[in-house]
């Protein structure tokens, strides 16, 4: 491993890779050397700049966070990927991990953990923000609904939590760049799945599963 740990920094906003930027400047080991602001260009910046390490938000226009983990493990199996989320959720570390992230903490983390989980995940070993693994491992909800959910595609799964938000199909089709009809199939598919038939009942299921906060 260089001195230099090289860093892939991953968030649609501007202004949280700038605050991220500043965090690190606070190390002398770190260099953030290339940036995307949606996943898809995250996966080819990963290969253009070849860093050490992934810092990947989850929400992002596009294939979002999830699907980006995933696509780049897959094709480099040694990739070290931690999120860094405002998702503090069971479901939502449950899924990284299981995408294949190494390591998971929220933007609202004390900024000394920041470079904790860095190096933490640079020697080989898997972090995860105080507290949140001993919650994801908590049952929650409904347990038919959890299985059903838990079943869903990365898309499926961030179409379902932007429903349940109480976005329209057409503000969900903007933000994940899809067309209108691509995304009224997909809620389709997820009410008949978790057997509703209104937004509503998919948000009470989404705030009983801990997906969404009261």
């Amino acid at each position: 491993m260089s001195n230099t740990i090289k860093i892939l920094l991953v968030d649609d906003h501007a202004v949280v890779r700038a605050g991220f930027r500043m965090l690190l400047s606070i190390s002398g080991n770190v260099e953030v050397v290339a940036e995307a602001e949606r996943g898809e260009q995250a996966i080819q910046r990963y290969h253009e700049s070849q860093p050490d390490l992934v810092v990947m938000d989850l929400s992002m226009p596009g294939i979002g966070g999830l699907e980006a983990i995933r696509r780049i493990v897959a094709r480099d199996a040694n990739a070290r990927i931690l999120v860094y989320s405002i998702y503090h959720e069971q479901v939502y570390v449950r899924r990284a991990l299981e995408a294949g992230a190494q390591g998971y903490i929220t933007k609202n983390m004390a900024p000394n953990l920041l470079m904790t989980a860095i190096e933490s995940i640079m020697h080989g070993k898997s972090y995860a923000e105080p507290g949140l693994l001993t919650s994801a491992e908590a049952p929650c909800g409904n347990v038919e609904h959890q299985a059903i959910v838990d079943g869903f595609s990365p898309r499926e799964f961030d179409i379902f939590r932007l429903l349940a938000q109480g976005l329209t199909v057409a503000k969900i089709s903007d933000h994940l760049c899809l067309g209108n009809k691509t995304i009224a199939n997909y809620a389709t598919q997820i009410k008949k799945k978790l057997h509703v038939q209104t937004t509503t009942e998919l948000a009470h299921i989404a705030v009983n599963l801990n997906i969404l906060n009261n």
